[in-house]
């Protein structure tokens, strides 16, 4: 028989992270363990306010669902028994683990894949002063950094960008502008931008809001983030977007997410994986989508006071299985 336990946690973070929907000294995750006999299994969701989810909302939906999972409710079968969300992404993501473990496989053998020795990822810069960003820029490149992730907001783009370039001349730069650019000239911004070797915006536009995507050219490819959670967004969003992130708490977990992959491909979108603040116990989760993207954003635990272990390894730039 199974028995399934969570508990929330707050992880303070090592220094504040801000985006332009606000500031964060900590994060709140909720944790579940899956236990049948002597194997054991865990998973990590970290549930969001801009997505109307709390600890409480993601606990009082895990608690609904206990008995059919103490019962044995299958992968397949929580599909439907919880929304797409942080809930059934912990779930999920404990699940794949609790069938790897009685295999005796990892899950990497699972989905058949060949685990590799480490992904490039971003490498967050908070939404903070020009002078501030530009210094965190300059000692992420010291450290080996690849790829890095500007939080902006909609106060001084082009400067901020443009500091950020003469600190790390020769890292891949990505643009994150959380739902916050609602109104500005997107097309005149987009070609000041081309200038600076960007190679992708996300999310300009609020979700639900962002037509103007559909008449504006796009010299810089443009992903959607908070426009797209689950498989059945993905057609509609053809003609705005170039890309689409996929992160396992949007999503409900690795299942629909590993559908995610396969329904942007043949659609001809191209993929980035992103993520929640949270611990190395959800960022290991999401690696099998990491390795099918063509941009990684895994950085969560970089940001944590104290992180979950084993923990993943992040050195140059990469994290290291």
């Amino acid at each position: 028989m199974i028995k399934m336990d969570f508990q929330t946690i707050e992880l303070p973070l090592a220094r504040p992270f801000a985006i332009s929907r606000g500031v964060r000294t900590a994060v709140t995750v909720v944790r579940v363990t899956l236990t049948e006999g002597q194997f054991v299994a865990l998973g990590e969701c970290t549930p969001t306010a801009r997505y109307q989810e709390s600890a409480d909302s993601v606990c009082e939906q895990l608690e609904n669902v206990r008995a059919q999972v103490e019962a044995g409710l299958s992968r397949e079968a929580l599909q439907q028994a919880l929304p797409i969300g942080s809930a059934r992404n912990a779930l999920d993501c404990a699940m794949w683990r609790l069938d790897a473990a009685k295999q005796g496989k990892s899950v990497w053998q699972l989905l058949e894949m060949q685990a590799p020795d480490s992904v490039i990822t971003a490498e967050t810069l908070s939404l903070d002063t020009l002078e501030n960003m530009a210094k965190v820029a300059a000692d992420a490149v010291s450290r080996g950094a690849k790829l890095l992730k500007i939080k902006l907001d909609r106060e001084q783009i082009i400067e901020k960008v443009a500091a950020i370039r003469d600190a790390a001349p020769h890292v891949t730069l990505v643009i994150d502008a959380n739902e916050a650019w609602h109104g500005l000239d997107l097309e005149s911004l987009f070609h000041a931008l081309q200038e600076f070797n960007i190679a992708m915006i996300e999310q300009p536009l609020p979700a639900g809001q962002d037509a103007d995507l559909v008449r504006c050219l796009h010299p810089i490819p443009v992903c959607a983030d908070e426009s797209c959670h689950q498989r059945s967004d993905i057609a509609a969003l053809r003609d705005r977007y170039e890309m689409i992130n996929i992160k396992l708490d949007k999503c409900g977990g690795l299942t629909e997410a590993l559908a995610m992959v396969t329904e942007a491909k043949a659609l001809g979108l191209r993929v980035m994986v992103g993520c929640m603040l949270g611990s190395s116990l959800a960022m290991e989760a999401a690696l099998p989508i990491a390795v099918q993207s063509e941009r990684v954003d895994l950085d969560g635990p970089i940001w944590l006071a104290q992180d979950y272990q084993p923990a993943l390894r992040y050195e140059h730039g990469e994290v290291w299985l």
